[in-house]
């Protein structure tokens, strides 16, 4: 673990705990140290996004963020509850001292392959501090498009965008919906030594060779727009813009593209035709929304069923109608011939039925025709998503319903990430 040489002789401390198969507390004598390292292995075992160490009334909770969902992992008597926080300060490089204020901060942890890089925030609650850890794998291997879920003619479309030396590619989404590994994979499709590729991130997330990236740092004055305008000065062929947050930024990203440059970003918007709709909203006019953006990816994640556990289902009454009326034109057999999965568990899966993540997207190409829909005064977003499906695209609902009908993944998991 690599830390700041602070002096930490943390005594073992007498606690009670409690491991993910039990869920029972139990007197044990245990280390904070010993803790912590116990609690990163695991975290980075299980592929846990996410770490959150939250102090109850009766307990401090240590549970993972796994593939989208909450696993716990351990619960520790509130005896050790200021030791953890101390503890992750010390990693961290934070201030023990101060207890009132929120704190961010970085630390590492060494695995046999890699380390792993974590990011550290710290926030006072009504029982004391909350501990958040987000888990950064910076050395993951990237991921083509078809990997991360965009198949057929979503695929098509973008690849098609990828092609042309000028515009913009949007990912959009909520917070958690895989924007950033889709333009990782995007920018994945080109050869660094061919062409010169810049990105301003918050933070960068995953290191690749070849491509120059830059970490923005707002607290002296290095946000989006000034990093932009500089990287811009550096003879780009593709830029990406971790996410486009303010008008200055919408703008000089429109600018750029216009000007011959290849431009990828996020944006968060719920579904593809809304994102139009955001951009206006953000001050782009309309002329330049439609000259420049070629590809919309609206995305979300869904869970992988294990394919050693999966149970096989037959679809009966409304569910059966509803899946026929929005798929039963996409596939080549009956509903009733289609093997759908549940998930059980296993011990493959650590037995939650389920195991790694899958995207599923509705990609909007900006046709002449929905150029035009654009440029019309008042812009519906209603309208360019209907001309939008009649040109092919799939919703996020009918491309998780594929999904699910290839035994990838659950119906279950796709009405709960996009709703009925």
């Amino acid at each position: 673990m690599t830390e700041p040489s602070v002096p930490s002789q943390e005594p073992p401390i007498t606690a009670t705990d409690s491991s993910l198969s039990g869920g029972r507390l139990r007197g044990a004598a245990i280390n904070v140290i010993e803790v912590i390292d116990d609690m990163f292995k695991s975290a980075v075992d299980m592929n846990a996004s996410d770490i959150h160490i939250e102090p109850k009334v009766d307990c401090v909770s240590i549970r993972f963020r796994v593939d989208g969902k909450f696993v716990p992992f351990q619960r520790l008597d509130l005896s050790v509850k200021q030791q953890l926080v101390t503890r992750m300060k010390i990693l961290s490089g934070l201030k023990i001292d101060e207890t009132r204020l929120p704190q961010d901060g970085k630390a590492t942890f060494p695995t046999q392959n890699q380390n792993i890089d974590m990011r550290v925030s710290i926030l006072p609650v009504v029982f004391g501090e909350k501990v958040v850890i987000r888990i950064l794998k910076k050395d993951q291997q990237r991921l083509s498009l078809k990997d991360i879920g965009l198949l057929g003619n979503a695929l098509e479309k973008v690849e098609k965008a990828l092609h042309k030396t000028y515009g913009i590619i949007l990912a959009t989404g909520p917070t958690g919906s895989g924007k950033s590994t889709t333009l990782y994979s995007v920018l994945g499709t080109f050869n660094p030594e061919e062409v010169n590729i810049s990105t301003l991130e918050d933070p960068v997330e995953y290191t690749m060779p070849g491509v120059n990236q830059s970490q923005i740092n707002a607290d002296i004055g290095f946000d989006f727009p000034d990093g932009l305008r500089s990287l811009l000065r550096q003879d780009p062929d593709i830029i990406m813009v971790g996410e486009i947050r303010d008008r200055k930024t919408a703008q000089l990203a429109v600018e750029s593209a216009l000007t011959g440059h290849l431009v990828f970003s996020t944006l968060h918007t719920n579904d593809a035709a809304t994102t139009v709709q955001r951009l206006v909203d953000m001050g782009v006019e309309p002329f330049l929304i439609s000259s420049s953006v070629q590809v919309i990816i609206a995305q979300r994640l869904v869970r992988r069923v294990c394919p050693y556990c999966r149970i096989p289902i037959k679809l009966e009454g409304h569910t059966k109608m509803a899946v026929a009326q929005e798929i039963g034109s996409l596939v080549d057999k009956d509903i009733d011939q289609i093997a759908f999965f549940k998930a059980k568990g296993c011990d493959r899966c650590k037995n939650l039925g389920y195991k790694g993540r899958i995207g599923i997207y509705e990609v909007l190409e900006i046709s002449p025709t929905i150029q035009s829909l654009i440029l019309k005064e008042g812009i519906d977003s209603t309208t360019i998503k209907n001309q939008a499906i009649k040109e092919g695209m799939l919703t996020l609902l009918q491309d998780g319903l594929v999904k699910a009908a290839l035994g990838i993944t659950t119906l279950e998991e796709v009405y709960r990430v996009v709703g009925t």
